[in-house]
């Protein structure tokens, strides 16, 4: 038996392999991240309930389409009155599973009926719990699921067993009988009643036995403590599933705050990112600015101390004499530079005497004229010059540039 189960398993886990790692046009519709769940939990549901098998076939949606699915086909065991049953569902593993609940369906054979009305079940046979409503991803599983679906089945079954109708007596072999045998015979004629119609026991659910006669329900009388027992059950139920709904939206808004601070958390921490690579880059760019500037002191130190001695031999030095033109243009563009600025320097101090009232007004206005005129001229000069300059330049290019052609 342990050897049967163990071959069952290791088929089980061939097959899903299989189906599941295809690609292509007939590859099953499930995305990558939870092929690995779905998996599992198919084996799970195998070793708990070996009457469920996965296979594939084809689901038609409401609106026509068809899709290649997983399912697990068989049947659930289940207790009713003390005496175990075997309900037959298909559980369809939807294209968004298990983000999204399974679709379970009863699928009773050609002597079962669905009852009607049923909580549960509807009459096409698919089965509303509170269990798929209340679908979690990733917590929620088949096996529960499977585990749920037997003890809401157990307390009332979907599917009851079709009664056959009792087959017509013989008829008898006509003989002389006697008078006893005659007397017999009409007595036993006028108790014996007729065929009975065709009718549905609303009482016996599917399983391996025959159902009980009507006849004997009909003087059976409940127990007051089971049915008290049963509907402090069904409240117990109902109180508990009400708590998992508040527990669970409770749960979601939680989840949704906790959501929203790691997305604030994740943008501060890009924020900080970002401005630690830019503090990096900015110590960086500093580092190399202060190693230039230390490069350049010790180069300023070095010169100094090399021209430290010198200092005491130059003695008087006039400063007009430090800076000597390179050509005569360069001199005269020198002083009309000069000549500008010692202008510029003139009106500036007029400017500040003639507020605070230490020329007259006119006088001020006289000596603006002419040293406005004198400064016009000075300029004019320098922008020839600078043209000069820039020709002679030019000039000297080309010159330097036709003898690197002529080599």
């Amino acid at each position: 038996m342990a050897g049967a189960a163990a071959q069952n398993t290791q088929f089980t886990q061939q097959f899903l392999s299989s189906v599941l790692s295809q690609r292509g046009p007939s590859a099953l519709p499930y995305t990558e991240d939870v092929k690995w769940l779905i998996r599992q939990q198919l084996l799970s549901l195998v070793n708990t309930y070996p009457s469920l098998q996965p296979k594939t076939a084809t689901f038609t949606h409401n609106d026509g389409r068809t899709v290649n699915l997983l399912q697990a086909e068989g049947t659930i065991p289940m207790f009713y009155q003390e005496v175990m049953y075997n309900i037959p569902v298909v559980i369809w593993l939807m294209e968004s599973y298990p983000r999204q609940p399974p679709c379970a369906y009863v699928a009773p054979t050609r002597d079962m009926i669905i009852k009607r009305p049923h909580p549960h079940v509807n009459p096409s046979g698919l089965v509303s719990l509170p269990y798929l409503q209340n679908w979690i991803y990733p917590s929620s599983n088949l096996v529960d699921l499977v585990r749920n679906l037997s003890l809401t089945f157990g307390r009332d079954p979907p599917l009851y067993t079709r009664q056959r109708p009792a087959p017509p007596p013989a008829n008898p072999i006509c003989t002389p009988p006697d008078n006893s045998s005659v007397i017999s015979a009409s007595s036993s004629a006028s108790a014996r009643p007729g065929i009975p119609p065709r009718v549905y026991s609303s009482l016996s659910p599917y399983g391996g036995r025959l159902p009980p006669s009507p006849q004997h329900h009909r003087h059976h009388t409940e127990d007051p403590s089971e049915v008290f027992r049963r509907n402090a059950i069904d409240k117990l139920l109902s109180n508990l599933h009400a708590d998992i709904d508040g527990l669970r939206k409770n749960r979601e808004t939680e989840m949704d705050g906790l959501f929203s601070a790691q997305a604030v958390l994740r943008q501060r921490e890009d924020q900080l990112s970002k401005g630690l690579r830019e503090m990096q880059d900015e110590k960086e760019g500093l580092e190399q600015q202060l190693q230039m500037v230390l490069m350049n002191s010790d180069i300023l130190e070095a010169w100094l101390r090399e021209n430290e001695s010198k200092t005491a031999n130059i003695g008087k030095v006039d400063i007009d004499d430090v800076f000597e033109p390179i050509d005569a243009l360069s001199k005269q563009m020198l002083e009309c530079s000069a000549s500008d600025l010692s202008i510029e320097d003139a009106i500036y101090s007029l400017d500040k005497a003639v507020q605070e009232g230490s020329i007259p007004f006119d006088q001020y206005l006289r000596s603006i004229r002419s040293l406005s005129r004198e400064q016009f001229f000075y300029r004019a000069t320098s922008s020839k010059l600078r043209a000069t300059q820039m020709q002679t330049q030019v000039s000297n290019m080309a010159a330097r540039l036709s003898q690197y052609v002529n080599c």
